[in-house]
C-alpha cells in the first residue's frame, strides 16, 4: 500500500479528486482516504503543518497497512539555483531546529538517532524521472531541512545552505522521514518550491500554489504509473 501525504489541503486536492473507490477512514485528528491512483492501492492524506502533525499522520499510515509513502508539497527554496516553481527530490532529511549543542551533540543531531535520515533509492529514482517530465522547471535532488519555522529572511536560509547543505526548507519531511526510518519503510519527499531568498515569500507563495499543486500532481502520477507493473 503506498501512502500520499502533503501538509496542506491544496497540496493533495488535484489528487484526492482523481481517487477511485475512495473510502475515508477516520482517527482522532487524522483522516485518511483510502481508494486507488493509476491502479496503484493508496492512502492519502493532509496531515498538518509542522512536526509533530506529520509524524502522527505518518504513525497512522503505517498502522493502516503504508509499505512506501510519498511527501509532496512546497518548500522555501535554499540552493542558490533553485527558482520559484522547480522541484527538489530528497536525498535526505536532517531537522534543522534540534540543537543538543551543550550535549556535545551536531547541531540537528538527536541523540540515539541518525544524523540525517536517507532516502529510498528507488522511490528516489522514479521522482527523479517523474519529475523530468514537468516542462519548464529545475529538478534537484538534495538535501531537506524540516524545522517549526517558516524561514523567510536572507540570513536564515543562507544559515541552512552553509551549515546543512540544504536544498530547501520545510516543516514537515524529516519528521516523516525519521518515522518511517524507524519502521523499516521506503519513503520519498518530493517538494515544489514556493518561494526563495530572492523573493517575497508571502507574494510567492500566494501566486505560485495552484502551480505547485499542479507539478504535484504531475510528478506523484507519474510515480504511480512508473511503480505499477506493466501487464
Amino acid at each position: 500500500m503506498l501512502a500520499i501525504m502533503g501538509a496542506m489541503d491544496e497540496e493533495i486536492e488535484l489528487l484526492l479528486a482523481d481517487l477511485q473507490a475512495p473510502e475515508t477512514l477516520t482517527f482522532s485528528g487524522v483522516t485518511l482516504h483510502k481508494g486507488t491512483l493509476e491502479g496503484v492501492p493508496v492512502l492519502l492524506t493532509r496531515g498538518g503543518i509542522g512536526k509533530v502533525n506529520a509524524a502522527l499522520t505518518t504513525a497512522y499510515l503505517l498502522m493502516q497497512g503504508a509499505t512506501q509513502v510519498i511527501f509532496t508539497g512546497v518548500a522555501g527554496g535554499v540552493h542558490p539555483e533553485l527558482r520559484v516553481g522547480d522541484i527538489v527530490v530528497s536525498t535526505d532529511c536532517v531537522q534543522h531546529d534540534v540543537d543538543v549543542g551543550a550535549l556535545g551533540y551536531e547541531l540537528g543531531s538527536i541523540p540515539g538517532e541518525l544524523p540525517a535520515w536517507p532516502a529510498d533509492e528507488t522511490l528516489r529514482a522514479v521522482a527523479l524521472e517523474a519529475a523530468r517530465d514537468v516542462e519548464g522547471v529545475r529538478v534537484l535532488d538534495g538535501r531537506v531541512a524540516s524545522g517549526d519555522q517558516f524561514i523567510a529572511s536572507r540570513e536564515g536560509v543562507q544559515r541552512l545552505w552553509t551549515l546543512f547543505g540544504a536544498a530547501c526548507a520545510e516543516m514537515e519531511g524529516a519528521a516523516v522521514a525519521q518515522v518511517c526510518s524507524k519502521a523499516g519503510v521506503p519513503f520519498v519527499i518530493i517538494r515544489s518550491v514556493s518561494d526563495t531568498a530572492d523573493h517575497d515569500a508571502n507574494v510567492d507563495y500566494r501566486t505560485f500554489m495552484p502551480l505547485v499543486a499542479r507539478h504535484a500532481k504531475q510528478v506523484v502520477r507519474g510515480m504511480l504509473a512508473r511503480l505499477t507493473p506493466q501487464a
